[in-house]
């Protein structure tokens, strides 16, 4: 019988891991001729270690998921380094659901919040500024039709030669008690599912590394969303999705975002630098768009969020009709002609609704 060198299991992995995850037997020859071994020695090792899957004739699978208790107390996703508190923005003004959304985060209760409304009228700065004024921590996951579990979750990652689980934020939000908010959840395929029991308060089981992760208190999620998870009839927000309707019912409240009141807008463009006036005749501008949006006259609307662009082109260019004219220019040419038109009425004082109109 022909002489044998043992080999450990951390040679084995060692060795057969730079050729990466899937592994063929003249890989494995080579590592039992490295060591003066049979290959069949290899194989039967391999055949009891977790970390090798048979994969077909002459073929393995390597999972490096092995010492999974050091591997799950891996680095997070972010740096120990990262402010989960949001900044204060010293010129938000509070409208809308603010006070009963205060109230839930106060509350330091998990109780799932689904916030639906047009673009740009302030549904993720309305979330980001609560828990900047609690000193909440927030923690902020864009979706999009290609988010998947390992983005929310956390999987396994590549940090110096060496497979190690990262934590996704989901997870991090989970530990920290803090909030999760679902950006433009709307846009999510059926992955998002993998949520279900989050949703429930009831924590998720990381089946890669075989833990359980308990809410810590203070956690919650909140969504927001341009649709109410039924998808867009309209056309009006192409990628947007119909949500499983059980994913949906484990949020108990809705919160409809409609864009602010003339005196709240005027004030929330004051805060950022325009004058009175400017700001004044923004306002009425963009109030008899949006109801001529409502009553199917035109296909755009200008948002809260346009108008601040539009002032802060102003003190850029130092024109108005300049700031308007830039910051209207994506729309089609028709459309972006009445706008300015529109406008035109407005600054030459034609105050009332059946003057300037458009």
């Amino acid at each position: 019988m022909p002489f044998q060198a043992k080999f450990t299991d951390d040679d084995l992995i060692s060795y057969l891991k730079k050729f990466g995850g899937d592994i063929t037997t003249d890989q494995i020859r080579s590592f039992a001729d490295s060591i003066g071994v049979q290959i069949q020695s290899v194989h039967k090792r391999m055949s009891k270690l977790p970390q090798f899957s048979k994969a077909g004739r002459g073929k393995w699978n390597l999972t490096l998921a092995q010492k999974l208790e050091q591997v799950y107390r891996a680095p997070a996703s972010a740096p120990a380094t990262v402010k989960y508190v949001p900044e204060k923005d010293p010129n938000y003004v509070p409208f809308g659901n603010s006070s009963s959304l205060k109230k839930i985060i106060s509350s330091r209760l998990f109780y799932p919040v689904f916030i639906t409304g047009l673009s740009g009228n302030g549904k993720t700065l309305g979330v980001e500024q609560t828990c900047a004024a609690l000193g909440r921590e927030l923690i902020r996951v864009n979706i999009t039709i290609e988010t998947d579990e390992d983005d929310l979750i956390g999987g396994f990652r590549l940090v110096n030669g060496d497979t190690v689980w990262h934590n996704g934020p989901v997870i991090e939000a989970l530990n920290r008690g803090a909030i999760l908010l679902l950006d433009e959840i709307d846009l999510a395929s059926n992955k998002i599912l993998c949520l279900q029991s989050i949703l429930e308060g009831k924590g998720v089981f990381l089946k890669k590394i075989g833990k359980y992760v308990k809410p810590t208190a203070g956690f919650t999620v909140i969504a927001t969303a341009n649709t109410k998870g039924k998808g867009s009839d309209d056309g009006r927000f192409v990628g947007t999705n119909v949500l499983n309707e059980a994913f949906l019912e484990r949020f108990p409240v809705t919160f409809e975002q409609d864009y602010p009141s003339a005196s709240i807008e005027t004030k929330i463009l004051s805060n950022v630098g325009s004058d009175l006036q400017f700001a004044e005749n923004l306002v009425k501008w963009a109030g008899v768009i949006r109801k001529t949006f409502f009553d199917g006259g035109v296909d755009e609307v200008i948002t809260t969020r346009r108008l601040v662009h539009i002032v802060q082109a102003y003190k850029i260019f130092g024109d108005r009709l300049t700031a308007i004219t830039n910051c209207v220019n994506r729309f089609d040419e028709d459309t972006k002609q009445s706008f300015l038109d529109l406008y035109t009425k407005v600054d030459a004082g034609e105050n009332e609704e059946e003057d300037a109109s458009i």
